[in-house]
């Protein structure tokens, strides 16, 4: 495979998408560092994914010295855009159009971007029952009803990989 950084005389191998897979690695540590969720978890790639897709399309990875650690500035960057709201989706949305623009027909880094978009926001994970924390009418909470009147919500995997991701890089 040739580097993604070759003037074409790498020959005719794949290039590797080796933004993308930092992004991954970023925000697979920050999750692990925070012993949030167990990493096998369809809960931790929710989590991975939506942190990943921040950094990539935030341009984070454009500074040399984010392979070795996160400056105060970028973390507290990461808090703000990970925040949870209706903005982050729109956000997300309009930088992956944006990207698509710029990027060079077949960007592997894109690509990969693009498929944990469709999984975050196509998946459906259940909820957690905050029931459980606050009692709340059973009449008036919607989902469908799981075992002895419990009530199960299904909710698109970023819901509930965003929230994860932020208190990840609160706990960094």
């Amino acid at each position: 495979m040739r580097p993604e950084d070759t003037d074409g005389t790498g020959g005719d191998g794949l290039p590797v998408p080796m933004a993308w897979l930092c992004t991954e690695y970023i925000a697979d540590e920050l999750l692990r560092t925070g012993d949030l969720m167990e990493p096998t978890t369809l809960e931790f790639r929710a989590g991975r994914d939506a942190l990943a897709l921040t950094i990539f399309l935030s341009g984070l990875l454009r500074e040399p010295a984010v392979s070795r650690a996160l400056s105060e500035a970028r973390v507290d960057e990461l808090r703000l855009l990970t925040a949870y709201g209706a903005t982050w989706r729109s956000w997300v949305c309009e930088r992956l159009a944006e990207s698509e623009l710029r990027a060079r027909p077949g960007d592997p880094d894109l690509a990969l971007a693009r498929a944990a978009w469709r999984w975050l926001e196509e998946t459906e994970l259940l909820a957690a029952d905050l029931d459980a924390i606050v009692p709340a009418p059973r009449e008036a909470a919607g989902g469908a009803h799981g075992t002895e009147g419990e009530v199960q919500v299904w909710t698109p995997a970023w819901q509930l990989g965003l929230p994860l991701g932020h208190l990840a890089v609160h706990l960094c």
